[in-house]
């Protein structure tokens, strides 16, 4: 597939002539996210994650009204089953991430053919969540070396707006808090799955939740850095710098991609940034998992 055209040359110094006066094209400061909206399907482990919102645009020359889409939108999608631990693991259950970007995302994606971004994005998942040991593996082995719980993340993103590696990072870890698994009994041998209605399903046991905040940076020193950078901002800058943390200030993944040299004080300065942001992504979570659990006359734990 023909990579997509480059930036026109006036996009580029509108562009950066407005981030050198702090200012974006979407209205907010360098240093503001998306408003992140969490809503939840009728299944516990299926979230859609949407960063931004749609705006309107009036051509008063043409008088037409122009319906531009500026936001984000990933579903993530958790399930389980039970699997045989591997040998050199027996008491630990399974976590796997699968991300899939779909073509109505972008003109730049095709199917059946993941791209770098989605090769790298399924990466960095991988780290955020599965290695940093988000969720506790030894609480979904049910019997030791013989059966444990394979938990399947699923990721699909469905609109790129630019900074899909956040938004489907909110989604997933999302889908983990929000999913519950079958109570399950073991007797001797013999393993019973109790169907929902009989027993309440369990929720993960969870060590901590992980956040990824994404930072671009331009070629001109004397233009700020702007957080979760829209599509236009991520194309047109030289490096990104991605920063996964929780709201206890635990370092889980530091990745820099681009040749723009960093000095550690300026490092140190966005991971304080993105503390505060952490704190404020795990207490909208916190607040619309406990809106949906109580819909669903759910106990919180």
């Amino acid at each position: 597939m023909p990579r997509p055209p480059s930036p026109s040359i006036p996009e580029k110094e509108f562009l950066f002539n407005a981030l050198k006066q702090s200012l974006r094209l979407d209205g907010r400061q360098a240093l503001e996210m998306r408003t992140p909206t969490l809503t939840f399907g009728p299944d516990l482990g299926w979230v859609e994650c949407s960063l931004g919102k749609t705006r309107y645009v009036c051509n008063l020359i043409c008088i037409h009204e122009i319906h531009l889409i500026v936001y984000l939108r990933v579903i993530a999608q958790v399930d389980g089953k039970m699997v045989k631990p591997p040998p050199e693991r027996p008491l630990e259950g399974l976590i796997t991430i699968h991300s899939e970007i779909s073509p109505m995302a972008s003109t730049e994606y095709e199917p059946g053919r993941p791209s770098d971004e989605e090769v790298t994005m399924t990466r960095m998942l991988d780290k955020v969540i599965r290695r940093s040991d988000a969720v506790d593996k030894e609480s979904l082995c049910i019997q030791a070396g013989q059966r444990v719980w394979h938990l399947r993340l699923t990721i699909h993103c469905l609109a790129d707006a630019g900074n899909l590696l956040d938004c489907a990072c909110l989604a997933g870890i999302v889908a983990f808090k929000h999913f519950r698994r079958p109570e399950v009994e073991v007797v001797g041998d013999e393993v019973t799955i109790h169907h929902p209605s009989e027993r309440a399903p369990v929720p993960l046991s969870m060590h901590h939740t992980p956040f990824c905040l994404t930072f671009a940076y331009f070629p001109d020193t004397s233009t700020p850095p702007v957080l979760d950078p829209t599509h236009l901002e991520q194309r047109l800058s030289a490096g990104l710098l991605s920063v996964a943390l929780n709201a206890q200030r635990e370092l889980c993944v530091v990745q820099k991609a681009g040749g723009v040299p960093l000095d550690p004080d300026e490092i140190l300065r966005v991971v304080d940034v993105a503390v505060i942001k952490a704190k404020e992504l795990d207490k909208i979570v916190e607040e619309r998992l406990k809106e949906d659990f109580a819909g669903r006359n759910i106990e919180v734990q």
